[in-house]
């Protein structure tokens, strides 16, 4: 009669058996040399070779794809915002110890980041509006707040779902300082990338919405992609709500496109600009009749 052991042994999978030698040489910190005999998807060094790109970006789509349909995400407002901006208390904190060091450049821009944290608290206010809207409705319709993943006001959004006791979605890019994903991200819903592109592909998938918070580089980047998307009929219409009149009116002066014939006039409209966390869900509500 065979024991349990043999039992286990004649019925684990070669897949199996690939996984527990790729663990067992992390756990003893041991490098993976090129082995022609690994199983190809087994063998670190093949996956990432320059000719293999292609099947890595297609699992960075499908990874993702496959957990969020199982969790049964399928709606998300996207949140968009600076990832250098910190909670009131936080900023507090920086405050005072930069008011006790006497030097007036960390006190500038500690005061700065004080001015700042307002957005930090608006996004976490909206995230809670958001997640407790989601409470009452059925699984395929709820609307789960998705961001970055990282810290400031994708932070601040996510904190807001957490506070009501919602998930939500952390799409986090490995970058060469290090982004970790922010502590209220959902821990099953929390994803890294490496390509930027697959990234922006499952910001776009589930989006119901975009929210944009005043932010860099990065937030200008997502927010352009969106209009252009949207403008060229590439993506449905959603609605896209620029957060803090000030900055946005000080940094986007779009009429010199219109001026120029570089846009429609039309194209205009494809924005609104708020100051109030519920005037961005009124918005999200109005164009949806919810």
């Amino acid at each position: 009669m065979e024991s349990t052991e043999d039992i286990k042994l004649s019925t684990r999978s070669p897949l199996a058996d690939a996984w527990a030698e790729l663990q067992a040489h992390a756990d003893r910190g041991v490098s993976l040399e090129a082995d022609a005999y690994r199983l190809a998807f087994a063998d670190p060094e093949f996956m990432l070779r320059r000719e293999t790109r292609g099947i890595r970006i297609q699992l960075e789509m499908l990874k993702p794809e496959l957990d969020l349909t199982e969790a049964g995400v399928a709606n998300t407002v996207v949140v968009y915002g600076s990832a250098r901006f910190l909670a009131p208390e936080q900023a507090a904190e920086r405050l005072a110890a930069a008011q006790a060091s006497g030097d007036a450049d960390a006190l500038r821009a500690a005061e700065r980041m004080v001015r700042n944290a307002r957005y930090y608290e608006a996004a976490r206010a909206f995230g809670r509006i958001v997640a407790n809207y989601s409470l009452k409705l059925p699984q395929e319709e709820k609307l789960y707040i998705c961001t970055g993943g990282g810290p400031g006001v994708m932070e601040a959004a996510n904190r807001g779902a957490h506070d009501v006791g919602v998930p939500s979605v952390g799409l986090n890019i490995a970058l060469p300082h290090e982004q970790s994903a922010n502590p209220y991200v959902s821990p099953e819903l929390c994803f890294k990338f490496h390509y930027f592109a697959m990234r922006k592909m499952h910001f776009m998938m589930r989006a119901k919405a975009l929210v944009a918070f005043p932010g860099g580089f990065g937030t200008l980047d997502e927010l352009f992609e969106m209009l252009t998307l949207v403008q060229t009929r590439k993506a449905r219409p959603v609605p896209i709500v620029l957060f803090g009149g000030d900055y946005w009116n000080r940094l986007l002066h779009l009429d010199v496109l219109v001026e120029e014939g570089a846009i429609s006039p039309e194209d205009l409209q494809l924005f609104t600009v708020v100051d109030d966390p519920a005037d961005a869900w009124r918005v999200i509500r109005d164009f949806y009749g919810l």
